[in-house]
C-alpha cells in the first residue's frame, strides 16, 4: 500500500503561482511513477503531468505545458507541481498518483495509488 497527501491548493488570482507537494508513505517511492491529474466539477479527471521513478523523464498535458512544472525528491518521497501562469480554467481538484511501473502513461486507471486531493482555485 501507499499512502499519498498532497498539499498547497488554494485561491490565487490569474497569473499567480501556487506549488503543489505530495508526499509518500508506504512503499519504496523511487519504485513508482508519479502522476497529477486534476478534475473540474462537471468534468472527467484529466491528465496533468507525469515524472519517471528517476525524475529523468516528464510529461506534461498540452493545456499546462510551458507553465507547470514536476519534479520528485526521492530522498523526500514527495513529488511537486510548480504551476506558474494560472488560468481560471486551471480551477480544480488537483491529484497525485502513484503507477508501480516504469513507463509514463496519461490514463488515470493505470495508476494504483490516489491521494485525497487538494482544491485549487483562480479568480479572474
Amino acid at each position: 500500500q501507499v499512502q499519498l497527501v498532497e498539499s498547497g491548493g488554494g485561491l490565487v488570482q490569474a497569473g499567480g503561482s501556487l506549488r503543489l507537494s505530495c508526499v509518500a508513505s508506504g512503499r519504496t517511492f523511487s519504485m513508482f511513477v508519479m502522476g497529477w491529474f486534476r478534475q473540474a466539477p462537471g468534468k472527467e479527471r484529466e491528465f496533468v503531468a507525469a515524472i519517471s521513478r528517476t525524475g529523468g523523464s516528464t510529461y506534461y498535458a498540452d493545456s499546462v505545458k510551458g507553465r507547470f512544472t514536476i519534479s520528485r525528491d526521492n530522498a523526500k518521497n514527495t513529488v511537486y507541481l510548480q504551476m506558474n501562469s494560472l488560468k481560471p480554467q486551471d480551477s480544480a481538484v488537483y491529484y497525485c498518483a502513484a503507477r508501480s511501473s516504469t513507463i509514463i502513461t496519461t490514463t488515470p486507471n493505470a495508476y494504483d495509488y490516489w491521494g485525497q486531493g487538494t482544491q485549487v482555485t483562480i479568480s479572474s
